[in-house]
C-alpha cells in the first residue's frame, strides 16, 4: 500500500478539508436562513446531485422527511434522483442535461429551495436545474468543489470546498446537511416555523 493511500494518510487529508468549515460559518447560517424561510413559506426543499451527489442527495431529503435526532414533524422534501421512471424516460425521450431542469419546472415553485450538490461544478443538469429554479423565483444553493466551476456564478449561495479530491469534497457536503439536519430539529422543536 503506497504511503499517500494509508489509512492515516487519508485521515490527514480529511482533517485538513474540515478545517476549512470554519470559514464556511456564515455560509451555513445563511442556509439554514433559507431553509427555515423556505418551510416557513410551506415550500419544500429539493435536492439533487449526480452518482455519491445523487445518494447523499437521497440521504439528506430522507433525513428531513423523516427525522434525525429529535422526534419531530416532518420536513417537506425531495431528492430529484429517486423516480427511476423519470430518470429512464426523460434522457431517452430527452437529453440527460435536461433531466433536473424538467422536474424543477414541473415541480418547483417560488417558495422552494432548491440545492445542488456537485462536487466540480461543472455538471450541466445541475446548473440548468439552479437556472430554472432562479428564473421561478426560488432559492438556490450549489454545495460544490475545487473552484466552484460553473455553478458558483448561478447558485444565489454558492458553498464551495476548496479541494480536488471528490471523496473529500463530499464528506464536507454531508458534514454541512448533517449540521442542517441537527440545526432544523433545533428550530422546529423551538417553534421557529410557526
Amino acid at each position: 500500500m503506497s504511503q499517500s493511500s494509508s489509512y492515516l494518510a487519508t485521515l490527514e487529508r480529511h482533517r485538513k478539508t474540515f478545517a476549512v468549515l470554519e470559514h464556511h460559518k456564515e455560509s451555513a447560517e445563511k442556509l439554514l436562513e433559507l431553509t427555515r424561510e423556505c418551510l416557513k413559506k410551506g415550500g419544500k426543499v429539493i435536492f439533487l446531485g449526480n452518482g455519491g451527489s445523487a445518494a447523499d442527495s437521497q440521504h439528506l431529503a430522507a433525513e428531513f422527511m423523516v427525522r434525525y435526532k429529535q422526534e419531530r414533524a416532518p420536513l417537506a422534501s425531495i431528492a430529484l434522483t429517486t423516480d427511476t421512471s423519470i430518470l429512464t424516460a426523460h434522457p431517452n425521450d430527452y437529453e440527460f442535461e435536461t433531466i433536473f431542469e424538467r422536474q424543477i419546472l414541473g415541480l418547483g415553485k417560488p417558495e422552494d429551495l432548491v440545492i445542488g450538490l456537485t462536487t466540480s461544478g461543472q455538471s450541466e443538469n445541475i446548473n440548468l436545474a439552479l437556472k430554472a429554479a432562479n428564473d421561478m423565483g426560488a432559492a438556490t444553493v450549489a454545495l460544490t468543489g475545487r473552484d466552484g466551476g460553473q455553478v458558483k456564478d448561478i447558485a444565489r449561495l454558492p458553498i464551495i470546498i476548496n479541494s480536488d479530491e471528490t471523496a473529500r469534497i463530499q464528506e464536507a457536503h454531508m458534514f454541512i446537511g448533517h449540521w442542517l439536519c441537527e440545526a432544523m430539529d433545533e428550530v422546529v422543536l423551538s417553534g421557529g416555523l410557526d
